[in-house]
């Protein structure tokens, strides 16, 4: 819907009166009935001013050539972006870090038995697109932060190498230990495989991508279609990001010029093994080598043969070495003071450094980005300046593992703490449906702008048009949009998981599905032809995060509320129980085939030796201080709405009100952090030990239950329960404010 009111002028009054209440508006969470109308006006202007043609024109210079960090065209890029921010009339400041950025030397991969291969681990140009022909500029296929190596061994495809595969492994009687491991991408984070491989004994890690996940399975391949071909290579980071994002060598803090530095030695985020990516053209004469047990079904890609798991009889020779150095990663800041409260900041964000070229990742978020702050500062001109301090920052370094962002918020952790109301990030972009994620305690308030954007195409909402897929993939209506959980993948994670500031992640996709990311071939031809042609869903997002960052920074009263996030956290709380329940269950099925002799003995037959199969032991956990403290959760959040409906009485208590909800999510964290993971201090939401990116929610009790730590169990419930409690104590000091 577009809104028809006419344009206002957009001026904030702060009366600060003991006498009348302030009353929430019914259509814009935050603001008053006036100020609603404004609000609404300023946004019916702001999207006047957005225009899909500057998308296309700075995302064609932006991705001109390779821009990796550390190469020339990463510092233009830099230049660029800060140009025109200064150009629109924001305070513009770059900030350099110096981060360790390896980049290869040498890369070497053969096969010697049964018979011989070299991988040729290149991307050929593409007939047609001029950016895939800068072979020279770009880097080549690699897994950024594996160890130097040289090892020889036999093969054992892994599957996808997480967790259940190496389950099934044993089941067969299958060892990796001392072989070298061929893995999917897909499954799980790219950097858990050789994590996980390592672990269990492997000397090397090969990853490719099979075409049933990544390539022709899935449609046409590039330059035909957009997904990949068969020479494309998945680059990416391999660093241990679950234990702490960031440059290896100053954990926890900013990789400023005179940072004390780790030897490389002792950086822990380091692989253990030599890892490499490679094509499925690469892939598959080795994976046609391999013997052994074949494959189970849901292993089996979609190249033209029969998948063994070996090991062996293929034996194949990987040998990695890589300059170690330190690269200039570089962060553009752009501010906009708040006409009334400067001192609170909205900062929205998106990277601009590239595996190479980027078009899709990261350039068409960043644009939309850079768009979306020209119209801001346009209204600005206007006389709307925001409220509160708008920042708009262009993060360096995201691709080899949200260093960037990391070492900007490490180096103002103090202040951003202190200021910070919410985070907004983006990172790629493209066509079809809304896809975000956050706090919860932002849900409802999220909800609304997914309400008044409209799809591009379809003119209906872009909250009806995520729901429509909902339907049309048989699941269930959503009554709201549902905010998925943060768990880690870019730049919101230093702000969420370590400062535990408010934040959101969001972009469109759905219908511009291919398969570039991270390859020679992510360029603004293969976008333009296949991704986003004419930038209208750029613009789009523009519209939502917009709208985002305006409201944050212009309400009255921050559209903070807790009964969705009650409702959420009580569900992830069911999900402990039964995930005990299940492991209990199991534990009992395998005592009783121990009992009944179906088997007593596992024997491994290279090691020729015998053991006997343990019985299983799981305890019963007390999830009491859990339920006690989400059931007066459940009551202070409808306390805290019923408040929140009637208004403020005392408006003089509004900045002190604004204060204790901005702070509520740093509530969930502790400066303890998580077991072994210190860096991560929120136990509500953090990226899975084993998954990486994915999220596992209500971490520390989850994961000490899936990895049977059983005596962490009852130490994590206790911590989680006391996190909960002080969250309970912020609501009711809101409630007592707001009466």
């Amino acid at each position: 819907m577009k809104f028809l009111l006419s344009t206002l002028v957009f001026v904030f009054t702060f009366f600060l009166t003991t006498n009348s209440s302030f009353a929430q508006s019914k259509s814009v969470m935050g603001f008053s009935d006036d100020n609603a109308k404004k609000q609404l006006a300023l946004e019916a202007n702001f999207d006047t001013l957005l225009n899909s043609e500057n998308l296309d024109v700075w995302m064609k210079y932006l991705t001109a050539r390779p821009h990796h960090v550390g190469s020339p065209y990463d510092k233009k890029v830099v230049d660029f972006i800060a140009a025109k921010f200064k150009e629109w009339g924001y305070d513009v400041r770059i900030e350099k870090f110096n981060v360790l950025y390896p980049t290869p030397k040498l890369r070497l991969l053969e096969m010697t038995e049964p018979t011989k291969y070299t991988a040729s681990l290149i991307e050929p140009s593409i007939v047609g697109d001029k950016s895939s022909t800068q072979i020279d500029e770009a880097l080549p296929g690699y897994n950024i932060f594996s160890i130097d190596g040289d090892v020889t061994s036999e093969l054992v495809f892994v599957n996808y190498g997480i967790p259940a595969d190496y389950e099934e492994l044993e089941k067969r009687g299958i060892s990796v230990k001392g072989k070298i491991v061929i893995a999917k991408y897909a499954g799980s984070w790219r950097g858990i495989k050789p994590k996980l491989a390592a672990e269990k004994g492997a000397i090397g890690c090969i990853i490719y991508s099979d075409p049933k996940d990544d390539g022709y399975y899935q449609g046409d391949v590039y330059p035909i279609g957009p997904f990949k071909n068969k020479y494309g290579i998945q680059r990416g980071a391999v660093m241990d990001l679950p234990f702490a994002p960031g440059d290896p060598l100053t954990p926890g803090y900013g990789a400023t010029d005179n940072a004390k530095r780790l030897a490389i030695k002792d950086a822990t985020s380091l692989t253990k093994i030599p890892v490499l990516p490679i094509s499925y053209h690469d892939a598959l004469p080795l994976l046609k080598a391999l013997r052994g047990p074949v494959a189970p079904v849901n292993w089996r890609g979609a190249l033209p043969i029969t998948y063994h798991i070996g090991p062996g009889p293929a034996k194949v020779h990987l040998k990695l070495e890589f300059n170690w150095d330190l690269k200039p990663a570089y962060d553009v800041i752009a501010t906009l003071k708040g006409s009334t409260l400067p001192d609170e900041w909205v900062i929205r964000g998106n990277h601009h450094d590239a595996w190479v070229h980027g078009a899709n990742d990261p350039i068409s978020g960043l644009v939309a980005m850079m768009e979306e702050a020209r119209a801001v500062s346009i209204l600005a001109k206007q006389g709307h300046a925001p409220k509160r301090t708008l920042m708009y920052c262009a993060w360096g370094a995201e691709e080899p593992g949200l260093i960037g962002s990391t070492e900007w918020v490490e180096t103002h952790a103090k202040e951003l703490s202190e200021k910070v109301v919410a985070y907004i990030n983006t990172d790629g972009t493209g066509a079809g449906f809304l896809n975000a994620g956050g706090s919860h305690t932002l849900e409802k308030f999220f909800n609304e702008i997914t309400h008044v954007v409209h799809d591009p195409q379809k003119k209906v909402s872009v909250f009806d048009r995520r729901n429509a897929i909902n339907i049309a993939n048989n699941q269930p209506s959503w009554p709201y949009y549902k905010l998925a959980a943060l768990g880690s993948g870019s730049d919101y994670s230093p702000f969420f998981q370590h400062l535990g500031i408010s934040s959101f992640n969001m972009g469109f996709g759905g219908e511009s599905s291919g398969g570039e990311y991270h390859t020679m071939y992510d360029s603004y031809k293969l976008y333009k032809r296949f991704k986003d042609p004419t930038f209208q869903y750029g613009v789009t997002l523009a519209k939502v995060a917009g709208r985002t960052s305006l409201r944050l920074a212009n309400a009255e009263i921050l559209p903070f509320e807790f009964s969705h996030f009650s409702n959420i956290v009580s569900k992830y709380a069911d999900e402990l129980t039964k995930l005990a329940d299940q492991l209990r269950k199991d534990a009992e099925n395998h005592n009783k085939l121990i009992e009944n002799g179906i088997y007593d003995l596992v024997s491994n037959p290279k090691d020729n030796f015998k053991k006997p199969v343990p019985k299983i032991t799981v305890p019963y956990f007390n999830f009491a201080p859990i339920e006690n403290a989400l059931i007066e959760l459940k009551k202070n959040a409808s306390i805290f709405s019923m408040a929140y409906k009637e208004g403020i009485k005392n408006k003089a208590n509004i900045h002190k009100l604004n204060k204790v909800l901005k702070n509520m999510e740093s509530k969930l964290i502790r400066s303890h952090g998580l077991p072994r993971r210190s860096w991560y201090k929120h136990h509500i939401y953090a990226p899975g030990f084993y998954t990486g990116y994915g999220v596992k929610t209500l971490p520390g009790v989850r994961e000490a239950i899936e990895q049977k730590n059983f005596k962490e169990v009852t130490a994590q419930i206790t911590i989680l329960s006391e996190v909960l409690n002080g969250f309970n104590s912020s609501i009711i000091e809101a409630v007592k404010l707001m009466k």
